[in-house]
Order: C-alpha cells, then sequence, then structure tokens
C-alpha cells in the first residue's frame, strides 16, 4: 500500500485555516495514490497553549465538527486520514487522533505519555489503551510523540497484530527523537513506523521537522528536512511486517526479536513506578 506523511506547518488557535490546509494535503496526497494519509500532533489547534482554560476553545468532541469535516473528505476521497487534535469528552481535555476512513469514523487514539509541555500540562493521559486500526491490508497501532519514547508503547501493538505504527508528532528542536526512535522502534518490532512532525514555531518553541517513513528493517524510505512542509510518500508491504523470523544464513544466523523474548524475566518492567517526590 501506498502512505503518506505529511510535514506542515500549524497556527496556533486557527481552526479554519489549519482545517483547509489538511483538506488541501489530502486531496494531493490523494492524487499520488495514498491510501492512509498522516498528519502532525494538534494539527487543528497548535499545541503551545498555556492553559486549559485557552485550549478549551480549539478542543472539539469526536464526533464533532472538524471531524465530520474531515470524514466527508475521507469519503469523497477513498483514503484514510490520521490527524492529531485536543479533543473535549465531557470536563476532560485529551491529546488524540482520529482516524477517519472513507466509510466513516473508525476510532480513535488518546496520547498515553504526557511530558510537561504544551496542551500535554493540561489534558487529562489517556484511557483508551492501544486500539488497533485496518487501512486497507494493514493493521495499524498509533503513538502520539512522546508515547514512543516508551518502547512499550510500540511493543504492545505489535504484540497485537499491528503491522505499522503511525506517530502524529511536535518534535522540537533539540530533541533527539527524530534522530533514533523511529528506526529504533521499527527494528526492535519488525514493523513498519510512519512519524509526521511539524515545522514552524509556537511561542518560541521551533518544531523539528524531519518526518520519516521507516521500513520494518530500519531502512529509511523516505525523511523530510527541518525546515520544509512537504508531504512524504511511500510503498509499504503490512503483510511482511509479520513475517518476525531474519534469516540472514539459513540454519546458521536467525533471529526473530518477538520469538525469542522471554517476558517471564520482564515483570520489573510492568510495575508501577514509585511516587515522584
Amino acid at each position: 500500500m501506498k502512505i503518506a506523511v505529511v510535514q506542515m506547518d500549524i497556527r496556533l488557535m486557527h481552526t479554519a485555516a489549519n482545517l483547509a490546509t489538511l483538506v488541501d494535503r489530502m486531496n494531493e496526497a490523494v492524487r499520488h495514490s495514498a491510501e492512509l494519509v498522516i498528519f502532525p500532533e494538534c494539527a487543528l489547534s497548535g499545541y503551545c497553549f498555556s492553559s486549559s482554560e485557552e485550549a478549551l476553545p480549539y478542543a472539539e468532541t469526536v464526533p464533532g465538527p472538524s471531524a465530520d469535516f474531515l470524514g466527508k473528505a475521507a469519503a469523497r476521497l477513498g483514503s484514510t486520514a490520521v490527524v492529531g487534535m485536543i479533543e473535549r469528552d465531557g470536563k476532560q481535555l485529551y491529546n488524540s487522533a482520529v482516524v477517519l476512513a472513507p466509510d466513516g469514523l473508525a476510532g480513535l487514539y488518546r496520547k498515553l505519555h504526557l511530558p510537561y509541555l504544551g496542551v500535554d500540562r493540561f489534558v487529562t493521559p489517556g484511557d483508551k489503551g492501544f486500539p488497533l486500526f485496518d487501512v486497507g491490508p494493514a493493521r495499524m497501532g498509533i503513538n502520539i510523540c512522546y508515547d514512543c519514547s516508551f518502547p512499550e508503547a510500540c511493543r504492545v501493538p505489535k504484540l497485537e497484530g499491528a503491522q505499522l505504527i503511525v506517530i502524529p508528532t511536535n518534535w522540537p528542536i533539540g530533541s533527539d527523537s527524530w534522530q533514533h526512535v523511529p528506526a529504533v522502534r521499527a527494528i526492535e518490532n519488525h514493523m513498519i513506523v510512519a512519524a509526521a512532525d511539524r515545522v514552524g514555531e509556537e511561542r518560541g518553541i521551533h518544531f523539528a521537522g524531519h518526518s520519516q517513513i521507516i521500513d520494518f528493517t530500519g531502512a529509511v524510505l523516505a525523511e523530510a528536512g527541518q525546515l520544509e512542509e512537504t508531504i512524504l510518500y511511500a510503498e509499504v508491504d503490512p503483510a511482511a511486517a509479520d513475517r518476525n523470523r531474519i534469516a540472514r544464513i539459513p540454519g546458521a544466523y536467525e533471529i526473530d526479536r518477538i520469538r525469542d523474548r522471554r517476558p517471564e524475566l520482564y515483570q520489573l518492567v510492568a510495575e508501577k513506578p514509585s511516587e515522584r517526590e
């Protein structure tokens, strides 16, 4: 299947302008035959809010006005989009990614790991675990930005059958995540990783760009630079990500990072951390 990763600038607190850009990029990606289009974190609203009160007017329900509008575009284009947004559910705000398929709203993912940065200082940790989504021939999981700093956040979807992890993100300049994390997660889980970062600046925070599509071998299929708005494309083979056994020399040099795990030794990983001082 062909996937597209959109690297774009996002205007803080300008939902209508951002929404128009999202649909424009969806149109362009589908003209290039993309079946899946991945957008950055908080693509609808921007990220660097200074309080929950400031963010609230730009948070939306799902379903809701923007999700419905984007869903109609996905239906018209016959492609699936993953769009980062601030979601409102009752009194709670979440940093979410909504999945819009040609046949309607497929669901959403809520960011689980929250850094003390931007709007994440004021939202609620996700409560939906790691849902998977069927997109064409692919079984897709989602991490949002900081989530992928935790190996378990990609490993759990892999063990549940994910072949592809998409990462809507807002990596700032100074973070080394783009340099290391996508390729490491791809290799250690034998899965495809597609990270959609943003460019530009919000309230003194400059974003790193370097959106990427990484094969399950760790090979870089496409990567953007730091400054440009662009769309990356790659043909990927989701079924091949299920074939975890790597035989460099059959019968003499073989590894399988899923089969060869020793989960009985990893109990410490699952223990709850002690309270912060």
